[in-house]
């Protein structure tokens, strides 16, 4: 069985070097080099998440983050490429279950941060791991938004978060996890039903 998320990760650092660390991502003011440095802080430094737990230690990430950032670009992807054994996150326990959606998705904030970028093929068995995701992280996101909607990815059998949805979102699995992490405008994803609950679907705050 192919380990997904050191497949995605070896794609990732492949196109940050050939990227270089000033090339745009769908990360909002965030450059590849920002990107990479968060990978690698969040595996590395899980003391850094503290700011999110405790108010006094807010910017505390984000220093961490920076000085990571200042690293040599060879060196910083080198650390992104291959993670420490020890990682919360990155484990070799836990990596499939932890890093498939995340490598695939910055993965594809870096492949979509230009102009121009087409879909990848994917493989059956990754779009089935994509897709169960994307099952759990919809239907959250549409129960915060108090939005109904069946969702059916290509080649997978529709689920729907009502008998009566109003919206019907459609693409293929790795589309849809673009969308439903927060990517919505970068996504080849068609949603149907009204306009007014389409568009505030498509603008909402989506993600973890």
């Amino acid at each position: 069985m192919t380990n997904y998320a050191r497949a995605e990760r070896e794609l990732l650092a492949d196109l940050l070097l050939r990227e270089g660390p000033d090339a745009p991502t769908l990360c909002a003011g965030w450059t590849t080099r920002d990107l990479a440095a968060h990978i690698v802080v969040r595996e590395r430094r899980p003391d850094s998440a503290l700011g999110l737990l405790l108010k006094p230690l807010a910017g505390f990430g984000e220093k961490v983050r920076l000085a990571r950032a200042a690293l040599p670009w060879d060196e910083l992807v080198a650390q992104l490429r291959t993670p420490p054994a020890w990682s919360p996150v990155s484990n070799p326990l836990v990596d499939p279950l932890a890093n498939t959606m995340e490598m695939f998705i910055h993965l594809e904030d870096v492949r979509r941060g230009g102009d121009t970028w087409e879909p990848r093929r994917l493989d059956k068995e990754l779009e089935a791991k994509l897709w169960g995701n994307v099952k759990l992280l919809s239907r959250a996101a549409l129960r915060r938004l108090g939005i109904t909607a069946e969702i059916e990815a290509t080649g997978f059998p529709p689920v729907r978060t009502s008998a009566d949805p109003q919206l019907r979102v459609t693409g293929d699995a790795g589309e849809l996890a673009v969308f439903f992490f927060g990517r919505q405008r970068a996504a080849r994803v068609t949603v149907e039903g009204p306009a007014e609950i389409a568009e505030r679907l498509r603008n909402a705050r989506l993600g973890l």
